[in-house]
């Protein structure tokens, strides 16, 4: 094997000369076979047999380089090589047979020829398939330590990978075989790894080889499928990794740089959405937009797709220094010259909020800015109302003092039918944009959605600290549900729904199906590869065991775009939403206000609130 390996390391100018010489020897040991077959006495110093020697040698070794033979790996070769070797020794006896007649030096006998080419080819072949063995044996041996890899895909990715696999003299892998649902497929090798067959055999092959890792390795394939695929992988003992597309690849350094963990957006099966990316071009091209809570989840990401869209000035608002910072700074390292301004201010302080209108002069608003941590505004139901319920009442009076185009509230279903204080103060928040749309000529909406992958305090972050940290991952309820959403495309149809903005509409997002919370634990538990406990908590103060999108008066009407909806829902007159913040103006101005007097009000202003403690 040491012998073998050698030959493949050396130059490829010293392997070829050592393979012609190689080749040269067999066909004089042909030529030995041949005449020892025909019993006639072998003589090296025979004038016509040297002669014969010497043209089978030339014509031979040239038809062998012309058809690449000595370009291939001797460990890696073939039907198709063998075949190639082969067919070479009939073409050459058939050219010598052709020439003969037009020689002016003598030659041997042509059935002589003939046997001395077979047997050549013969032997020829035979010494590849044993330096093959000889690998392959050694390969398995060595290989014994090595990661065992299944490889999902049999494209343009996986050649990648195993090309890098196979030529790494310190690899920890050994690939037992490709799985591809392509049917004319199965069977088939590439570049020696068999493809096993469909994704039914997954789980068989992956317990009867006990494959260590699987490789993810189908980069054109829908979501749902790539989904129903990677559960059949989850459900095995291996660990699974996705292989990134090709074009990304070829840029690494080396295999393991292409190769990531499987998170859970892979596992959602939700379809990318496409955009009328030049209708929200009509909206933000060369406009000046503000963006409230610019630092969170929500808020950064709107900054960063609205510049994508040419405004003419993006000013980033949020009270915390620390996230405005780092959103900057990441915005700035992409384009120094973007347009940004960014200010630290609460939108609690209405006199500071106008000043930033009277300044800046926005013609388009997106606010995001709010307290939104249920069992946290649950203590604080006080600072809920102030921030969230006040704070979007400011940003509302100064986007209609200061012609304000558009505003955008972003909303929670949370707000539907709340159990929560933060619900409630969501759903006024809707109300007062309801109210406002009446009396203003700038158009207040709302797009209102459930919860986003990654976000600031959410779940999934909380899941892997917890599995970090060696557990227990805490779960409220084992039958606790919610929607799923990821940021970049919850932003992107909040920007969409801006176009279809007209007359105070509550924007409701298709938020797919709902995801057991139990299940999504126990799912990033499988991931980590950490054998971690799940413990049941009980719900929280204000927490739903199962969130909705609608109240049940609400009906819904279709905008040009299938993930967006309108609710029906009705909101205050002008008048009537004076009235609510007067009577939330009274618990905020309360001397020492308990929680109950805070959930008393919200009870009153919000129709559809429902006080889990009541039952």
């Amino acid at each position: 094997m040491r012998f073998i390996s050698k030959v493949e390391r050396m130059p490829g100018s010293v392997k070829l000369a050592f393979l012609v010489c190689l080749d040269a020897i067999l066909v004089i040991l042909g030529y030995r076979l041949a005449i020892w077959f025909e019993g006639i006495p072998f003589d090296i110093l025979d004038s016509p047999l040297q002669n014969t020697i010497l043209l089978t040698i030339l014509i031979d070794i040239s038809l062998l380089s012309f058809t690449g033979t000595y370009k291939t790996i001797i460990k890696y070769s073939g039907t198709k090589d063998y075949l190639r070797i082969f067919g070479t020794s009939i073409v050459t006896a058939a050219m010598i047979s052709l020439v003969k007649p037009y020689l002016v030096f003598r030659m041997i006998e042509l059935n002589i020829v003939i046997l001395a080419c077979v047997f050549a080819a013969i032997m020829s072949i035979s010494m590849r398939v044993l330096f093959r063995t000889i690998s392959y044996t050694s390969m398995i041996e060595s290989n014994k330590d090595k990661k065992r890899v299944l490889i999902i895909g049999a494209g343009s990715s996986t050649s990648q990978i195993i090309k890098a696999i196979q030529g790494s003299s310190q690899n920890d892998y050994s690939i037992i075989g490709i799985i591809d649902d392509d049917v004319n497929k199965k069977n088939l090798s590439m570049h020696g790894i068999k493809i096993i067959g469909g994704r039914e055999l997954i789980p068989e092959v992956c317990e009867n080889e006990s494959v260590d890792l699987i490789l993810f390795s189908i980069n054109n394939i829908n979501q749902q499928e790539k989904n129903k695929i990677l559960k059949i992988c989850d459900a095995t003992n291996a660990k699974v990794k996705i292989v990134e597309p090709l074009e990304q690849m070829i840029t690494k350094q080396n295999l393991n740089d292409s190769l990531r963990d499987v998170e859970v957006e892979d596992l959602l099966g939700r379809e990318p959405i496409v955009l009328d990316n030049k209708g929200i071009l009509e909206v933000l091209q060369g406009k000046t937009v503000l963006v409230t809570g610019a630092g969170g989840s929500i808020g950064s990401e709107l900054c960063r797709q609205i510049l994508m869209y040419h405004p003419k000035l993006l000013v980033m608002l949020d009270i915390y220094e620390n996230t405005l910072y780092e959103v900057e700074m990441e915005l700035r390292s992409k384009n120094k010259n973007y347009p940004i301004e960014t200010i630290i201010a609460s939108v609690r302080d209405q006199k500071r909020i106008d000043e930033i209108f009277e300044k800046y002069h926005p013609q388009i608003v997106f606010h995001a800015a709010a307290h939104k941590h249920v069992p946290l505004m649950e203590n604080s139901g006080i600072e809920a109302i102030k921030n969230n319920v006040f704070g979007t009442y400011n940003v509302v009076n100064a986007s209609d003092k200061y012609g304000v185009e558009r505003f955008t509230f972003i909303s929670t279903d949370k707000a539907v039918n709340p159990t929560s204080i933060m619900g409630a103060s969501k759903r006024i928040c809707e109300m007062i944009i309801q109210a406002k749309n009446e009396t203003s000529s700038t158009i207040f909406t709302a797009v209102r959605f459930g919860n986003v992958l990654g976000s600031h305090g959410s779940v999934i972050p909380l899941f892997k600290k917890q599995i970090e940290m060696g557990g227990p991952v805490t779960v409220t309820h084992k039958e606790i549900t919610r929607f799923f959403m990821l940021i970049p495309e919850a932003v992107g149809l909040i920007l969409q729904s801006v176009t279809f903005a007209g007359s105070g509409e509550i924007f409701v997002l298709d938020m797919g199906q709902p995801v057991k919370i139990y299940d999504l634990a126990k799912t990033l538990i499988k991931l980590s590869g950490k054998n971690v406990p799940i413990e049941i908590v009980g719900l929280r103060k204000g927490e739903k065991l199962y969130e909705e999108l609608l109240m049940s008066e609400e009906g819904l009407d279709k905008t040009l775009h299938e993930k967006i909806m309108i609710s029906h829902i009705q909101g205050p007159s002008a008048s009537e939403m004076g009235a609510i913040l007067e009577k939330l103006k009274s618990v905020v101005q309360k001397q020492n206000p308990t929680r109950m007097d805070v959930k008393n009000v919200m009870k009153e202003v919000v129709p559809t609130f429902i006080d889990l403690e009541e039952k």
